[in-house]
């Protein structure tokens, strides 16, 4: 037994020691696949990504993200906690994941809403807030989440829904992407209903709320 948990023990340190690496270098190399893509992949037989860095992106698009996703993304280290004490308030319906935990969640764990893998996510978020600047997380953020049916990051996003770069998103375009999120199985920002177009307003007002109050000052130039 003694000899078990030895070797056990000595794989756990390996396992953190290799997902340290990771953390590290995709401060700097932008990840090409996470575990969802590669199953969505396999289940699919492929998926529409590419890449778009965060310069390339229309600004209104991280904005209309953080005001839709996590409002106080500049002002928090990763757990926002009035966001955790609201959900807790009001029950199961609401979520309180922050953008960094969505990208610790997408970029290294599975999904699904397990008590293991949402303590995991706990003591990497963190980590990765300690590393990464919110720049970089916004940007990876952008590019790695689900966006449509078979479509991850807002390149692929801009390309498919409205034929255009990134670069080129409108307010309003933006806003509809940044609707998806929560939904990306059962949303289409190409063909909107109606309350998606009233949670893309919603978002459109928020962004430019943040923009006007600094909240998107960690993100912009």
């Amino acid at each position: 037994m003694r000899d078990i948990l030895r070797w056990l023990g000595r794989g756990a340190i390996a396992a953190v020691a290799v997902w340290l690496f990771f953390v590290v270098l995709f401060t700097f190399v932008n990840p090409v696949f996470t575990p969802y893509m590669i199953a969505e992949s396999w289940r699919r037989g492929g998926i529409e990504r590419h890449w778009v860095s965060l310069e390339d992106m229309a600004p209104e698009m991280a904005r209309s993200v953080v005001a839709a996703e996590d409002a106080n993304f500049c002002l928090h280290w990763g757990f926002d906690i009035h966001a955790i004490r609201a959900a807790l308030d009001e029950g199961a319906g609401r979520g309180a994941s922050t953008i960094t935990q969505q990208v610790v969640k997408n970029v290294f764990l599975w999904q699904g809403r397990s008590w293991p893998r949402k303590a995991v996510e706990a003591m990497m978020t963190p980590v990765v807030e300690m590393v990464w600047s919110k720049r970089r997380i916004i940007e990876v953020y952008l590019n790695v989440a689900e966006t449509g049916r078979g479509i991850f990051g807002v390149g692929a996003a801009a390309s498919g829904y409205f034929g255009k770069p990134a670069s080129d998103l409108t307010p309003t375009e933006a806003a509809l992407i940044a609707a998806v999120l929560p939904d990306p199985q059962g949303r289409n920002a190409r063909r909107p209903s109606g309350f998606l177009r009233r949670r893309a307003a919603q978002i459109a007002d928020g962004a430019a709320t943040i923009r006007a109050d600094g909240r998107s000052s960690c993100f912009e130039d």
